[in-house]
């Protein structure tokens, strides 16, 4: 009983650190379109929408990679 759930308490502490870090590269992502936006394209928004879409898709990717890992 003790190592089933000392199993399950791994992987609800996996699934966290897997939020925490498709939390952190969506961010990254987007700092680094608006410093893009600030020095090359003042009047919109082009890089911040690119590289949103690029970070949310990155993570998205890492999480299905991370939780088929976690189910096999």
């Amino acid at each position: 009983m003790t190592k089933n759930k000392n199993n399950s308490v791994k992987r609800w502490a996996a699934l966290s650190a897997i939020g925490i870090e498709m939390g952190v590269i969506i961010y990254v992502f987007v700092k680094l379109g608006t410093w893009l936006d600030q020095q090359y394209n003042p009047e919109g928004k082009l890089f911040t929408v690119i590289f949103t879409l690029v970070g949310v898709a990155g993570s998205l990717f890492l999480v299905v990679k991370q939780t088929n890992r976690l189910n096999s």
